[in-house]
């Protein structure tokens, strides 16, 4: 006999609030090892594949390893230091552009020349408040990086863990899946493939998009000579996971320095916003169909109502797990909606009159004896 339903919401909401009172509570020891685990999760099609080649698991995940290792030192040692110098170098030139800014407007607009409109003001002291602010913001968040974990900890512990969870990935699948509860297994790994498939197309797609695109953005603006266009690519692709954004934002960035570094110059100024008009088309044509494919379910509003409250409650854990949290969110909305439709409370006694499975059977027709029967059978 089935558990009632009462009872299963009772336990499965105990599991519910006992996660996110770990969550809450060991919220800032789990980092390394939701970080971990979520390598281990991207990375695990490409250990599959390399199975599929015939290398056995063991082997498969030591590639992996020797190659993301070269990649994050390749990273650590070209890409990062110019990132961070150029990332300098646009906050303390903020109080230039923004003089340079404001002697275009009073070109352009006489009136602004009055030292007490507040316009004026205003855009004084944008610049100083930028360069101020930015270098606050720059030292806060690293301050706040380091007082959660170690960065040597943190360093030596993430691989690891994501070593070992890519080598027994699926053993650890196979046995979860073993202890499913045996009235309900089909449906929960239903459940189960519908939030991998979101998060598959998601997370994955938009990483391997963000990537591609942030590296298109960031060689073709340096090979155009603009000054700032490593900073300029990692932003726009960090944020091209939302439709447009990454490409409006970035582009009016672009956009902007260029006419500072390149005023008059209007043909390189066009080459700057061609970068970002080619970069829309391939990311809308190419790489989200090739990639990411349809609709996985994820709006992004609702991914950004996650990732805001996920990340208010829990911190920068929160905004790590909120990604699959709304993932799985959604599929079990879809799923309580689907139910909600099968049931009388959606459809009612007209609903059902109205379906097939409710309509009467037809009664059987009686056949016609033969003439000329015996007696018996008449």
């Amino acid at each position: 006999m089935a558990l009632p339903t009462k009872d299963q919401f009772r336990y499965w909401g105990i599991a519910a609030a006992v996660f996110l009172i770990l969550l809450w509570f060991l919220g800032d020891v789990l980092l390394p090892f939701i970080v971990g685990g979520a390598i281990a999760y991207f990375l695990d099609p490409v250990a599959d594949r390399l199975e599929r080649l015939g290398l056995s698991r063991v082997m498969a995940t030591s590639i992996i390893s020797l190659v993301a290792l070269l990649l994050v030192v390749l990273l650590v040692l070209a890409v990062i230091p110019t990132l961070v110098n150029q990332l300098t170098a646009l906050i303390n030139a903020a109080p230039d552009i923004t003089h340079r800014l404001q002697g275009f407007l009073l070109e352009r607009f006489p009136d602004l020349a009055d030292s007490t409109s507040t316009i004026r003001q205003t855009l004084a002291e944008i610049g100083a408040a930028i360069q101020a602010r930015g270098g606050e913001l720059a030292q806060g968040v690293l301050s706040s990086a380091l007082g959660v974990i170690s960065v040597v900890v943190f360093i030596v512990v993430v691989p690891v863990v994501a070593f070992y969870l890519l080598l027994d990935w699926d053993d650890m699948v196979a046995k979860l899946d073993a202890m499913l509860p045996l009235d309900h297994a089909p449906t929960v790994r239903r459940l189960a493939r519908e939030i991998d498939g979101v998060l598959a197309g998601f997370v994955r797609g938009q990483v391997s998009v963000c990537i591609t695109l942030g590296t298109f953005y960031a060689a073709a603006l340096m090979v155009a000579g603009l000054q700032f266009g490593l900073v300029v690519g990692a932003i726009a692709g960090a944020i091209t996971f939302i439709p447009y954004v990454g490409s409006l934002v970035g582009g009016t960035l672009a956009v902007g320095l260029a006419l500072f570094q390149f005023w008059g110059d209007w043909f390189q100024i066009g080459i700057i916003a061609a970068i970002f008009a080619a970069g829309q088309f391939i990311e809308g044509n190419i790489l989200t169909p090739r990639l990411v494919g349809k609709s996985v379910g994820l709006h992004p509003v609702w991914l950004l109502f996650a990732l805001s409250a996920f990340g208010a409650v829990f911190g920068f854990v929160g905004m790590l797990i909120a990604v699959p949290v709304a993932a799985s969110i959604g599929v079990l909305t879809r799923f309580g909606i689907e139910q909600y439709r099968a049931s009388l409370l959606y459809k009612g006694r007209s609903g059902l009159e109205a379906s097939p499975e409710a309509a009467p059977a037809p009664k059987p027709k009686r056949s016609r004896k033969p003439s000329g029967g015996t007696g018996a059978d008449a």
